[in-house]
This record gives C-alpha cells, sequence and structure tokens, in this order.
C-alpha cells in the first residue's frame, strides 16, 4: 500500500467522520421562516375575519409542529449510537432505535459504529535491528466499547486507531532481527495486540486481534536466503549418510564376529552371495583367486555355469 492510496483513505474516513453542521442550520432557518409566515399571516389577515385568521393560523401551527417532529426524531441503526450535544456540551447517548431531540437546541454530530471494523495498515521500508529493509502488512480488527469517549477524547477515532497501529509496528519491527520477525509472526501479533489496545485504550476501542498478511524482503537477500538454505540442507544430507556408513560399518563389525572361529558358516555364506549373483541374468562377477582357492569357488563355478548352459536346452 503506497503513502499516497493510505493518505486517500485516511482522507476520505476523515470525511465520513466529521458532521454534517448544515443540518441544525437548516432546521433553525425553517423553523424562522415559518415562524415569519405566521406572524405576516397574523398582521394581514384581520379584514378576512375572525374564523379565517383562526384557520391560517391552525395551518400554520400544524405545519410548524410537522416540521418540528421532522427534524426532532431520529433512527439510530442497531449497530449505531448517537451522541447528543446540548448547547454544545454531551448530553446523552440515543439509540439504537428512535430518539427524540429538540432542534437546534440539541443536535447529534457524530454516530458511533459499534460493530467489530477491519483496518489494513503497512509498514513500509523499515529497517530491522540487524538493518534490513522489509515492508510489512497487517490487519488491525478491533471496536469501539464506549462511545463516549471515542467522541469527545479523540477527534478522529478512525484515524487515530490507523496511526497508533502503523507507528506501533515500526517500533516493533526496528526492535527486532529478521530471522525472529520471519519465524515469529504470532509473537508479533500478540506485542502488537497489546501495545496498540494499550494506546486505544483511552479513546475507547478496543483490539481484538492483529494478524500479519506479509513480510517482503529486498530480492537480493531472498536469493542469498535460498541459497543459504539449500546448502545446509546439502550438509546435512552429508551428515546422514555419513552417520548411515557409520552404522552400516558397525554392523558389519558385528557380524564379522561370527566368522571368526566358524570356517564353515564363513564358506556357506560366501557360496550363498555367489548364488545370489549368478541368479541374474548377464551378471558377470569378478571373484579373487584367493577365494577361489580357499573356498573352493572354482568348482561350483564351473558347475553354476554348466548349469546355466544346459537350461536352455532342456527348454528346447
Amino acid at each position: 500500500m503506497s503513502p499516497t492510496t493510505m493518505s486517500k483513505e485516511q482522507s476520505t474516513r476523515q470525511k465520513s467522520q466529521q458532521p454534517n453542521p448544515h443540518i441544525p442550520g437548516v432546521a433553525g432557518a425553517l423553523f424562522g421562516i415559518f415562524m415569519l409566515a405566521a406572524i405576516l399571516s397574523a398582521i394581514l389577515m384581520p379584514e378576512n375575519g375572525v374564523a379565517d385568521n383562526i384557520t391560517g393560523l391552525t395551518t400554520i401551527g400544524l405545519t410548524l409542529i410537522g416540521i418540528y417532529l421532522l427534524f426532532a426524531l431520529k433512527v439510530a441503526s442497531q449497530w449505531e449510537k448517537a451522541i447528543v450535544l446540548r448547547l454544545g456540551k454531551f448530553h446523552k447517548l440515543a439509540g439504537p432505535g428512535p430518539f427524540w431531540i429538540i432542534p437546534i437546541v440539541e443536535t447529534t454530530p457524530t454516530w458511533i459504529d459499534h460493530r467489530v471494523m477491519v483496518t489494513p495498515f503497512a509498514a513500509q521500508k523499515t529497517l530491522t535491528k540487524d538493518t534490513v529493509p522489509v515492508d510489512v502488512d497487517a490487519v488491525l480488527f478491533w471496536m469501539v466499547w464506549d462511545a463516549e469517549k471515542a467522541a469527545l477524547e479523540v477527534e478522529n477515532y478512525r484515524a487515530a486507531v490507523d496511526w497508533a497501529a502503523q507507528t506501533a509496528l515500526r517500533d516493533i519491527i526496528g526492535r527486532m532481527m529478521l530471522a525472529d520477525i520471519l519465524v515469529g509472526r504470532s509473537a508479533i501479533d500478540k506485542e502488537l495486540q497489546m501495545v496498540i489496545d494499550e494506546r486505544t485504550t483511552p479513546w475507547g476501542v478496543a483490539v481484538q486481534s492483529v494478524e500479519i498478511r506479509d513480510i517482503v524482503i529486498p530480492q537480493d537477500l531472498e536469493d542469498a536466503m535460498s541459497r543459504q538454505a539449500q546448502a545446509e540442507r546439502e550438509r546435512q544430507a552429508r551428515v546422514i549418510l555419513g552417520e548411515s556408513e557409520m552404522q552400516i560399518a558397525d554392523s558389519f563389525a558385528e557380524a564379522s564376529k561370527a566368522y571368526v572361529d566358524n570356517p564353515t558358516a564363513l564358506h556357506l555364506r560366501a557360496m550363498n552371495m555367489l548364488f545370489e549373483g549368478l541368479k541374474e541374468k548377464g551378471a558377470l562377477i569378478i571373484v579373487p583367486s584367493s577365494a577361489v582357492d580357499t573356498m573352493n569357488l572354482g568348482g561350483i563355478s564351473g558347475m553354476a555355469a554348466l548349469a546355466q548352459q544346459n537350461l536352455p536346452k532342456e527348454k528346447k
């Protein structure tokens, strides 16, 4: 989110939050016009008789009552509360539902929404503790729990919450290392919630949760971290392979103890290995001459080869 976009959103929020000062002025102007009309009708109608004067005054009076009711009746939605000021001073909270005010004397400059609000915010090009520039996007979930404080203690509580969240996020990023930020999102969320809630509580605003959406780091640093992670995986693979070789060597050393004083078992094991190798078609086995002499493998090999040659003839 660019600073221009953020400034446009904040200006839109401020405009939506500002009261409409023309409503009391319009009510007062209409009230004054109809009062003037009543006075002029009373002055100009004496020649028409008492009955006509009474009828005209009754019509004007009913019209004034209708205008009064029109501007005195207000309706707040289920999720809203209205701040009622009497002669500029706080009088009461009204709503939800219909309520009455005294036109001109009482005004409703601010309407407070009690639903959960969602505010996206970002910390752009913020340096971490190890001087790495990062862009962090987050979402803030909050709600107004005290409408009176939200209206009277801060000029624009929506913009105030937005700026408080941004400054808190920048402060936390500046105190953390990049590695801690990348792996500790949940810890950042909790710390952000505590910091922002502490700042917004005097305004009647409660923070429900904060969630980090994205953390963007420079592309060069991202490539270097990728190469580092790949090298670390290769190192771990080599270490695991070396440990496996050690375990295999230990197993062979343990198995060799069974053949130390038992040459017959060693002879049978050699014959079995040779037999397993010769079962594969096209297999080539190179046997040391010492093994051929000591374990009579030459005769065995000749017999096995003769058996392989006779096998196709039998099939025919």
